[in-house]
């Protein structure tokens, strides 16, 4: 069995693409047996039945993810999701491919989803002396200690509800069972740790150490698709607490932020905003910060090359705009950020 690097997969993906939403391999929607087995079935209605939005937002990004995999490789992710999230999201993908939108639904969350596993690889590659850790706050469904073989090194903590890591416990149980998912269900990590905690808590911190966290080893900290999701207080202090560690560690922040008029999308979902990412964080104590918007070169991977596109457009208006003068419409933006930060 053979896993690319990160680096390898983007190349690949690359040469696949051509820019057109529309010529992109999309297949019909096709549901894997296993996802209608007894032990898979029942987490998945669970989830349907007991899980508040928040919690099944973790299962409504898999689906993203599963059905963009001509650009995102992720085996698990299908499993994950579950069929009634894959269908919801199948038929948003296809009305959007009736109407010949310009923006086809998950594409952001595949390029968010491709950002990330490239900025996590070249965090690490950053690092001398090994030992890396990677923390990944609001892990949801998240497969990369699966898939990304760039981990192979690193020790991976992956913090979320109990209830979530438990759910995804039983789903990757039914996978290594499978003949047809128990290869993808292999982490290439150097290992794994479930850390049941809630980082709106004050003990996260404390959970994750007792997990075998080292708050003096090299650390990347993931924090993809959660701070929104936050009170203002409560990402403040998650923030603050990781840039702490810069004073200590090697420490690599990677993280999504919102503007202000985004959270206005679901006003009971999303709270925490930053218009200016980059002049937050250096003030908590990062001394390098970089700032990329959906379409920048770091960040379109060849999906988003329509000039007309929503994203380039608001890209070439200044970021101190809330409405877009053409039409009036919010000015929607979601920042992509690297900060980093060390004793040295």
């Amino acid at each position: 069995m053979s896993f690319q690097t990160c680096g390898e997969k983007l190349t690949t993906m690359s040469e696949q693409q051509n820019g057109n939403l529309q010529d992109q391999p999309w297949a019909e929607l096709k549901l894997p047996e296993l996802l209608f087995t007894d032990p898979v079935r029942g987490v998945h209605a669970d989830v349907e039945n007991e899980w508040d939005l928040l919690r099944q937002s973790a299962c409504q990004i898999a689906a993203g993810r599963a059905l963009w995999k001509h650009v995102v490789h992720d085996p698990l992710a299908e499993l994950l999701a579950g069929e009634a999230f894959l269908r919801g999201f199948y038929e948003k993908i296809k009305k959007d491919r009736l109407n010949n939108a310009q923006e086809v639904s998950g594409v952001i969350l595949a390029i968010r989803t491709m950002w990330f596993d490239a900025k996590i690889e070249a965090a690490l590659d950053s690092f001398y002396g090994g030992g890396a850790q990677v923390v990944i706050l609001g892990a949801g469904m998240d497969a990369r200690a699966y898939r990304l073989n760039c981990l192979k090194e690193s020790d991976v903590f992956e913090v979320d509800f109990a209830e979530v890591l438990q759910m995804k416990t039983t789903i990757i149980q039914a996978a290594t069972e499978s003949t047809n998912y128990c290869q993808h269900a292999m982490t290439t990590a150097k290992s794994l740790h479930s850390v049941a905690a809630d980082i709106t808590d004050h003990d996260w911190l404390q959970k994750l150490q007792k997990s075998g966290f080292i708050p003096k080893k090299n650390t990347v900290w993931v924090l993809e698709g959660i701070l929104y999701y936050l009170s203002h207080s409560n990402a403040m202090e998650v923030l603050k607490i990781i840039a702490d560690s810069c004073t200590i560690a090697h420490t690599v922040l990677l993280a999504d932020f919102m503007n202000k008029p985004s959270i206005t999308l679901s006003s009971s979902l999303f709270h925490f905003y930053s218009d200016w990412p980059d002049h937050l964080l250096p003030s908590l104590g990062f001394s390098d910060v970089k700032l990329s918007q959906i379409g920048d070169p770091d960040a379109h991977f060849g999906l988003l090359h329509d000039p007309l596109n929503l994203f380039n457009k608001l890209r070439s208006l200044p970021r101190s705009l809330q409405t877009h003068p053409d039409d009036g419409t919010p000015c929607c933006r979601l920042y992509l950020v690297k900060a980093s930060g060390s004793p040295n």
